[in-house]
């Protein structure tokens, strides 16, 4: 049996879409960064391969074992490896289905390391990084597990500048949102890279150069999702709140706060007020 292995909540700190390709993908510039509130998965030894779901949002991950990114994952490390995919992994589902923040990616991740590790693989994360592309867009950034620039359509990953301390908020609506349809409905014109070279030194300058960035799928996600609107502006409200964004596709939305005190407030504020709504206060790693 491996540790628990927290999969963490991955926040697109901007998300600028600079263009679309030939083949329909978009090529995109984005900051991202992790939370410290996530998913956690644990692998044991075990015959063959099974998968456990658990937590609050276990039921929501519909279809049957094997369509799971975890599943997948652990299929493609053991071909890799020349070995059985023989191991029971225990998902604890924390997080929104289909909302923003990677879970799914973040999963996948958690498994190639959690059973790397148990199968005595060696791979290690530059080995596991070519199975992690063949995965998913976010699975990359997700192995890296750091704060990261995406380029590309989301599979050029690269580091960034190490971030100030920032405690934060999430929430969701309760909507599951399609990241297809999101880019689908998506209008306007595109945007330009915003990468810097220097991170602030503490999470008010953070929030000042984020104000001059932004997500180019909030007006689309929102149109589909009108609820993103109203916890952006619940957000906005918070005391403290430095700046709120959308992550992703949505319809998961943050805000960024410099005191933990703060943020754990807001959270049960915004609990009290949106009972039905998923709320999570933490900070980012």
């Amino acid at each position: 049996m491996t540790r628990p292995l927290l999969a963490p909540a991955k926040l697109n700190l901007y998300l600028h879409v600079l263009g679309r390709r030939a083949d329909g993908y978009h090529r995109l510039d984005s900051l991202v960064a992790f939370a410290d509130i996530g998913d956690r998965l644990t692998v044991h030894p075990a015959p063959k391969l099974a998968l456990d779901l658990a937590g609050p949002f276990a039921r929501d991950l519909g279809g049957g074992a094997k369509d799971n990114l975890v599943w997948r994952a652990a299929e493609r490390l053991a071909q890799r490896l020349g070995r059985a995919a023989a191991a029971r992994i225990h998902l604890e589902k924390n997080l929104p289905v289909a909302s923003g923040i990677g879970g799914g990616s973040s999963d996948a991740a958690a498994a190639l390391m959690s059973l790397d590790a148990l199968w005595q693989g060696g791979l290690g994360p530059a080995g596991l990084a070519s199975l992690a592309r063949g995965l998913g867009a976010d699975v990359p950034v997700c192995l890296a597990g750091k704060t990261s620039w995406l380029g590309g359509i989301g599979d050029a990953v690269a580091p960034a500048p190490k971030l100030p301390q920032a405690a934060l908020v999430l929430v969701n609506p309760g909507k599951a949102l399609s990241t297809a349809a999101v880019f689908k409905a998506r209008r306007g014109p595109y945007a330009h890279p915003a990468r810097f070279v220097r991170a602030p030194p503490n999470v008010g300058g953070l929030a000042a150069l984020l104000r001059s960035r932004g997500n180019g799928l909030t007006d689309a996600a929102r149109v589909l999702v009108p609820e993103i609107g109203e916890a952006l502006t619940l957000l906005e409200a918070c005391p403290g709140a430095l700046i709120a964004r959308m992550s992703g596709s949505g319809a998961t939305c943050f805000a960024l706060f410099a005191a933990a005190a703060a943020a754990r407030a807001a959270a049960r504020r915004l609990k009290s007020e949106k009972p039905g709504w998923w709320v999570a206060s933490g900070r980012l790693l």
